[in-house]
C-alpha cells in the first residue's frame, strides 16, 4: 500500500503542467464562437464586394520572404532551418501577396482583388493586448502598370460596411495622403528628415504639441519651420475647408499639389459610394506607414474607445511585387488586426459574449434504441438546424441542465411515449413554454418554431 502511494505520488509529481506560450491567444468555447462571428461577418462583407479568397502558406522560403525585410521586421520574424531548407514564418500577409502576384502574374486578371484571413507571427516583446500569432484580416486591389485613383476611394465605404455589420456606430474613418506630407517637407527642405519628422508628427495625439515642439527641435528641424508644420497639421473644418485650406497655402511644390487634389478626388468619390459625411474625415496627422505608403493612407477609430488606437488602417502603395518583379504592381489596402480588436473590445464589455454554444436544439433521447432520435435529428440538419443529441446515459433533469448551461434555446425529448404517438415534446428554454410536435411535421412547421 505505501509503495502504491509513493506510486501515485511520483504520477503527480511528474505531471507537465498545461500552459500556452506568452503572447498566443486561447479563447473559452463561447469567446470563441464571438470570434468567429465577428470573422465571417468581416470575411462576408469583403466578398459582397468582390474580393476573391487567397490563403498563402504560414511558412515560405527565408530568400522570399526576407527579400524586403530589414531592421526591428527582421529580428522579429520566427526563422529556423530543416534540413537543407532555410524557412521563416509570414509576419504579415502583404509580403507573401507581393511574392504570389508575381509569381502568379502571367493567369491573374487585375485589377486583382483579393481577401486573405489568417494568422501571422511575430516575435516581438508581449504585453497586455499584443500578441505574437494573430489574426489579421485584409483586402487589397491590385493593378497592372496603373491602378485608377477611384478604388482608393471604395475602401472607406468597405471598412464603415464591417463596422456597421459588426454593430458600432459611432466611429470615424481618417484619410489623409502621404504626398502632401512628403511636398510639404520638400518645400521646407526637410526632405532628408521627413521620415522622423513625420515619426514624431504621427505620435501628436499621445505625446501633446509640446512634446512634439521638443523632439523635433532634437531633430534640429529651424523653429520657422516648426511652426509651418504645426500650423499645417493643425488646419481644422469640414472636409471641404481643410481642401480649401490646404489650396490656399499656396506650397509651390508639384508633390504637394498632387497629394492634395487626390485627396480631394478620393473624397469627392467616397461621397458618390454613400459614406455618410459623419463617418469620413480628413486628418493630416495620419503619417502612417512612413516607409511603404505613398499616396492615401486610412486610420479608423471608434470615437468614444480611442484609447484603442486605429483598428482598421491602410493605404495606397506604389510597386507591390518590386523585389520579385520588374512589372510595376500598384495597389491600395486596409487590414484589421482581430485578435487585438476582440481582445481589447472583449475587455473593455465593448462586445459582450452571450452565445456558449452553436447548436440551435438538443435532441434528448429517453430511449436506448437510438434510430428515431437520430433520425429526426438528421432532418433539422438538412433543413438548417444546427442539432446536437445528448450521449451519454444520465437522467432528463441532468440533460435539462447541461442544454440550460450552454444557452442551446430549445431541446427535444424523445421517450418511449413519444415514439409509440410518433411525436416529441419541444421546449423553449428560455421561456419554459412546451409543446408536443408530430415526428413527421413539416420543415416550415419546425422552422417557424425554432427559428421564429
Amino acid at each position: 500500500m505505501v509503495d502504491d502511494f509513493i506510486g501515485r505520488e511520483d504520477d503527480i509529481m511528474n505531471k507537465t503542467e498545461p500552459r500556452t506560450l506568452s503572447g498566443f491567444m486561447e479563447l473559452l468555447p463561447e469567446e470563441q464562437i464571438l470570434f468567429d462571428q465577428m470573422k465571417e461577418k468581416i470575411e462576408n462583407t469583403y466578398k459582397k464586394y468582390g474580393f476573391l479568397p487567397l490563403d498563402t502558406p504560414i511558412l515560405e522560403l527565408s530568400e522570399v520572404l526576407l527579400a524586403k525585410a530589414g531592421g526591428e521586421t527582421e529580428k522579429q520574424i520566427y526563422r529556423f532551418e530543416k534540413g537543407d531548407t532555410d524557412i521563416s514564418m509570414r509576419f504579415d500577409l502583404t509580403v507573401p501577396l507581393a511574392k504570389y502576384v508575381a509569381k502568379n502574374y502571367g493567369v491573374l486578371s487585375f485589377p486583382f482583388r483579393r481577401y486573405q484571413i489568417g494568422k501571422v507571427y511575430r516575435g516581438e516583446r508581449t504585453q497586455k493586448g499584443r500578441f505574437r500569432e494573430f489574426y489579421q484580416c485584409d483586402i487589397d486591389i491590385i493593378g497592372d502598370e496603373e491602378l485608377d485613383l477611384v478604388n482608393d476611394a471604395e475602401l472607406p465605404k468597405i471598412i464603415y460596411s464591417i463596422f456597421k455589420d459588426l454593430g458600432f456606430k459611432d466611429f470615424t474613418i481618417c484619410i489623409n495622403n502621404r504626398k502632401i506630407l512628403n511636398g510639404l517637407f520638400e518645400s521646407l527642405e526637410q526632405k532628408e528628415a521627413s521620415v522622423e519628422i513625420l515619426r514624431v508628427i504621427d505620435k501628436i495625439e499621445k505625446i501633446g504639441k509640446d512634446a512634439v515642439i521638443e523632439e523635433l527641435s532634437k531633430l534640429q528641424v529651424p523653429s520657422n519651420n516648426i511652426s509651418k508644420i504645426l500650423q499645417f497639421i493643425e488646419i481644422q473644418g469640414t472636409n471641404d475647408e481643410k481642401i480649401e485650406k490646404l489650396e490656399n497655402l499656396n506650397i509651390e511644390n508639384e508633390l504637394f499639389k498632387q497629394g492634395v487634389y487626390e485627396l480631394k478626388e478620393v473624397t469627392k468619390n467616397i461621397r458618390i459610394f454613400g459614406l455618410p459625411e459623419e463617418n469620413f474625415k480628413i486628418d493630416l496627422t495620419i503619417a502612417r506607414g512612413l516607409d511603404y505608403y505613398t499616396g492615401t493612407v486610412y486610420e479608423t477609430f471608434l470615437n468614444s474607445y480611442r484609447e484603442l488606437g486605429s483598428i482598421c488602417s491602410g493605404g495606397r502603395y506604389e510597386n507591390l511585387a518590386e523585389y520579385y518583379t520588374d512589372k510595376k504592381l500598384p495597389g491600395v489596402g486596409v487590414s484589421i488586426g482581430l485578435t487585438r480588436l476582440f481582445y481589447k473590445l472583449n475587455e473593455l464589455n465593448i462586445i459582450n459574449v452571450n452565445k456558449k454554444s452553436i447548436a440551435d436544439v438538443l435532441i434528448v433521447p429517453m430511449i436506448e434504441d437510438l434510430q428515431i432520435p437520430a433520425k429526426y435529428a438528421e432532418k433539422l440538419r438538412n433543413i438548417g438546424v444546427n442539432t446536437q443529441i445528448y450521449l451519454g446515459q444520465k437522467k432528463l433533469k441532468a440533460k435539462m441542465k447541461y442544454a440550460d448551461k450552454l444557452n442551446i434555446p430549445y431541446v427535444i425529448v424523445i421517450g418511449e411515449d413519444e415514439v409509440q404517438n410518433n411525436n416529441a415534446k419541444i421546449k423553449n428554454m428560455q421561456t419554459g413554454e412546451e409543446k408536443n410536435i408530430s415526428l413527421d411535421t413539416n420543415n416550415e412547421e419546425i422552422l417557424k418554431i425554432i427559428k421564429g
